[in-house]
């Protein structure tokens, strides 16, 4: 049996507390022998369990170091979902290990922090990918299989939730669809609802709307007159394990840097809009050079 190792902030939040079960889930179904085998976090969470009641719970081995957990990992997932700003630290020995390594949303709180963690991954010959479960619904895959990017003239997507912790969600549908390159984003926004508008080099446009009860979906519009709604995102966590296990088999990143890179670039450039509301404001270029995994 093949070993996984969780390195996390602390263990008692929602993705560690799911992925155990799922993981071991669809292992069985792929016909693929992993297990999370192995856990560390840096603190525990401040009134919920801590790190040795979560291994128990859990039925993982706690281990003293993210030394030894790279030591007797075959593969590293680092957690840490709703604290992005902690990836960079508790990634920088898995980063040297040359063990694949799948780092949860949001991959960094910046595009700068975000272009630094690819390129420690280059440097330690480290094979290294991240995603928003919402790439992997499968509503989402199928539209992306039969629909060239630059055939969407505009894309409007919905969902809930903060924007400090679910905007990757939206906008990793928006890169899925669309591609990787993008030109500024402006804000139309209220308190409670945000509205953001993206714009393309060529002209054409997505959307972004954020309110408590959206439900995640999305609508195309083609070049060619034609639409089509995504009314549902289902399947997505499911999808999401299948592409991680099928990565820590191969070591073959199925999410390219440069769309993580866009996801991130569009997420910071929407923070600086939701502040000067109706100003366009320019969307950096995700990569400065050529990151290859």
């Amino acid at each position: 049996m093949k070993k996984i190792g969780f390195i996390d902030y602390y263990l008692d939040e929602w993705h560690a507390n799911n992925y155990p079960a799922w993981i071991a889930e669809r292992a069985k179904h792929l016909g693929l022998e992993w297990e999370v085998a192995y856990a560390w976090a840096e603190i525990d969470k401040p009134n919920g369990m801590t790190s040795e009641q979560w291994c128990t719970e859990q039925g993982v081995q706690q281990v003293a170091t993210i030394e030894e957990l790279i030591e007797r990992s075959d593969a590293i997932i680092i957690l840490s979902p709703d604290h992005p700003e902690h990836h960079e630290r508790l990634a920088q020995l898995p980063l040297q290990s040359g063990k694949p390594v799948y780092m949860d949303k949001t991959f960094a709180p910046d595009l700068a922090t975000a272009q630094r963690i690819f390129k420690h991954a280059q440097k330690g010959n480290t094979p290294l990918f991240s995603t928003s479960a919402l790439r992997y619904a499968l509503e989402i895959q199928d539209h992306a299989a039969r629909i060239e990017a630059d055939a969407i003239e505009y894309l409007a997507v919905a969902g809930p939730g903060r924007y400090e912790n679910y905007a990757v969600h939206q906008f990793e549908m928006i890169v899925t669809l669309m591609g990787t390159t993008y030109k500024r984003i402006k804000s139309l926004s209220t308190e409670n609802g945000r509205h953001l508008i993206v714009e393309l080099p060529d002209g054409r446009q997505a959307s972004y709307l954020q309110m408590k009860s959206a439900p995640f979906q999305a609508i195309i519009q083609r070049s060619n007159g034609e639409g089509s709604l995504i009314a549902q995102c289902s399947n997505m966590f499911e999808q999401l394990m299948d592409a991680i296990l099928q990565f820590f088999e191969n070591g073959k990143p199925p999410v390219q840097p440069e769309e993580t890179l866009a996801v991130i670039a569009l997420i910071e450039a929407g923070q600086t809009a939701l502040a000067h509301r109706d100003e366009w404001i320019e969307i950096a270029s995700p990569v400065e050079e050529a990151i290859e995994q």
